[in-house]
């Protein structure tokens, strides 16, 4: 089946959070009460925020996610369908939706986050009937490491169906060890390294990542350049990042990784969003330098602004 909606289809397979916002002056230390003068409650997660960001772009999003049957699941739930994110829950649900409480300080706009991820979780199941179906109209899969066997399986049904698979790798985690051999695009956070390469430079690290068998690897660097090793190529390539003032850098990442989705799954369509473009168009040398340039121009907006979703109503892209 053939996505003939004329909006690029992403499926976002991966952690959905209740995030509690506080914004403060500076952290608390020890033993130290700090008062915030802004707070939030919002849908989180770096397959969640993603999701959001490329629906905010205009493309169509499915969220695959755990979330229990409780009010922090009602609260995503509902926060999500206002965005335009469809959601597909595994099974089984988890006893609690997880919770992320996150201190922002104003000063520098960086940010410190206590959560549960899907930590206690039970290991879910993925329809792989139902999940075929649903990327048999995708135009792109991202994956962001969590309920690690579906998303390897996700992983598979995708190559088997040629859809191109974003991995978002925020930090190392247990399932990226079968994930990196099966992506098309490996998205790194500038820490991130493969196990036994910790300290290395980030050539050593993104010539190991090849050498699992990513396609194209991209690390995000904050403000500074993105660097990008295309698919086959030796070299890698600088792409500039957007001067700004970052008051909020939150979600920054997952802001990246949903806009450089949006790049991958536009790619993959004619002009007219008819029919899919010719095989082969997401592992282009070409189309990770653009998808990146893009991406980071999206993430410069988001930091821009403080607020977990205010910063969406200033997207041109």
């Amino acid at each position: 089946m053939t996505n003939v909606s004329g909006l690029p289809r992403g499926v976002f397979l991966g952690l959905a959070t209740l995030d509690v916002l506080q914004y403060v002056e500076h952290p608390p230390g020890p033993n130290e009460k700090a008062t915030s003068f802004e707070h939030a409650l919002a849908a989180g997660g770096p397959a969640t925020n993603a999701a959001v960001t490329f629906a905010a772009l205009g493309g169509r999003a499915v969220l695959v996610t755990a979330l229990a049957t409780d009010p922090s699941g009602d609260l995503v739930r509902a926060e999500l369908a206002s965005r335009g994110v469809e959601v597909v829950e595994l099974a089984p649900s988890p006893r609690v939706t997880p919770v992320s409480s996150i201190t922002v300080a104003t000063a520098t706009g960086e940010r410190s986050i206590v959560g549960s991820d899907a930590a206690g979780a039970p290991p879910v199941a993925v329809d792989d009937d139902a999940l075929r179906r649903l990327l048999a109209e995708a135009e792109v899969l991202l994956l962001d490491g969590h309920y690690g066997d579906a998303a390897v399986e996700a992983a598979r049904l995708a190559n088997d169906l040629a859809v191109p698979v974003v991995l978002d790798v925020g930090r190392w985690k247990p399932a990226f060890d079968a994930l990196v051999g099966l992506a098309d695009h490996v998205v790194c956070s500038e820490a991130v390294r493969p196990p036994g390469f910790e300290g290395t430079d980030h050539a050593a690290s993104i010539r190991r990542l090849a050498e699992l068998g990513a396609g194209h690897v991209v690390v995000t660097r904050g403000g500074g350049e993105v660097l990008v090793r295309s698919s086959g190529a030796v070299e890698t390539v600088e792409v500039p990042v957007p001067r700004v003032v970052a008051v909020d850098t939150l979600g920054a990442g997952d802001a990246f990784h949903g806009a450089y989705a949006h790049a991958v799954a536009s790619a993959g369509r004619a002009t007219d969003g008819s029919e899919p473009a010719a095989s082969g168009a997401s592992m282009s040398d070409e189309l990770p330098r653009r998808a990146a340039a893009f991406a980071a121009g999206i993430a410069a907006t988001r930091v821009q602004h403080r607020g977990p979703r205010a910063w969406l109503a200033h997207l041109t892209g």
